[in-house]
């Protein structure tokens, strides 16, 4: 038989043991970075970040989530089902607002920011082929215009209002993502597609390889009766093979947002290391290279995190 003492020692070491492992599963953290279709641009800067908070926040497992982008996302962060997404700015406005047309069961008031990023890009090209040079020539063509409800598909219907023109105007429209939408241009399957990201998009870029391309147009007067958070901005000449000139087109803002369940600890270290890894997210996409703290609070259409706030509060961007 043990005999007390050592019953005593037996029974502390349960219980340090048992301590030992609350400490440990709470140290363990998961973050799930929800991102974009794969062929976009928030997942390759989804995979990097994910990489640099799993090597810079203590205990983090983190893990990369493909989705259908900011609409998903949104719904996602406020139901807890991720800790960081990517977003386009008009989106975030519509879920606070709780648009149920644009894919919002109810107002998400969990939602809070983490930093504005880059800034989307309206890319509306079309086959040379299909003779589409400006938004009226759309009429009685067929164009892909994002998965439904997509923060995407959201700016074709901005676009469309401004523009005077409806789907109902086009020959056949079409609900896909990035790669397939160009898969179809490739097959004489689709005149044109409309994708809403950042310069230099894979897709687009893989096009433009493949067959001659037209970007079309959107008109700075057009862009000015959507207005905020809309602006109008140029498309360089050469940003795509066998783009000769500059083409005036719609930009809205990109934005990282969490949620209120997100510690505010994990929070900072999530806005730190974002900033602290610019090299890193713009080595996994150019489009990075427009990312800047002295912007990152720029147009941010939910309250702050708190653990941003105390970032930017240190790095004396906010009083």
């Amino acid at each position: 038989m043990l005999n007390l003492k050592t019953k005593i020692l037996a029974a502390g070491a349960v219980v340090l043991s048992l301590s030992m492992g609350s400490v440990s599963v709470r140290a363990a953290e998961f973050i799930n970075v929800l991102t974009g279709g794969t062929s976009g641009v928030y997942y390759p800067l989804g995979v990097a970040l994910s990489e640099i908070y799993g090597k810079g926040i203590e205990g983090a497992r983190t893990q990369v989530q493909a989705t259908k982008a900011s609409v998903e996302n949104l719904n996602l962060l406020q139901q807890g089902k991720g800790e960081i997404g990517f977003s386009l700015g008009d989106s975030v406005k519509l879920a606070v607002e709780g648009h149920k047309e644009a894919g919002f069961p109810g107002k998400l008031d969990k939602l809070r920011g983490i930093a504005a990023i880059y800034p989307n890009y309206i890319q509306i090209v079309a086959s040379a082929d299909s003779g589409i040079k400006t938004l009226a020539d759309l009429k009685g063509k067929s164009l892909s215009v994002g998965a439904p409800a997509s923060g995407t598909e959201l700016n074709a219907r901005a676009i469309f209002e401004a523009a005077g023109l409806k789907y109902e105007d086009l020959g056949k429209v079409e609900y896909l993502p990035f790669a397939e939408s160009v898969e179809l241009i490739k097959n004489r399957q689709l005149d044109a597609t409309l994708q809403s990201a950042g310069l230099g998009v894979a897709s687009i870029r893989d096009l433009a390889t493949s067959l001659k391309i037209n970007v079309v147009a959107v008109p700075k007067a057009d862009v000015e009766k959507i207005g905020t958070p809309y602006l109008s901005v140029i498309i360089p000449a050469g940003t795509y093979d066998g783009q000769e000139a500059d083409v005036e087109t719609a930009a809205v803002g990109n934005f990282l947002i969490t949620h209120d369940g997100v510690s505010d600890e994990t929070a900072y270290q999530m806005t730190k290391l974002l900033f602290d890894n610019l090299d890193k997210l713009t080595a996994a996409h150019a489009a990075a290279k427009a990312i800047d703290p002295a912007k990152a609070l720029d147009g941010m259409p939910v309250p702050l995190h708190p653990g941003a706030e105390r970032y930017y509060k240190e790095k004396g961007l906010l009083k």
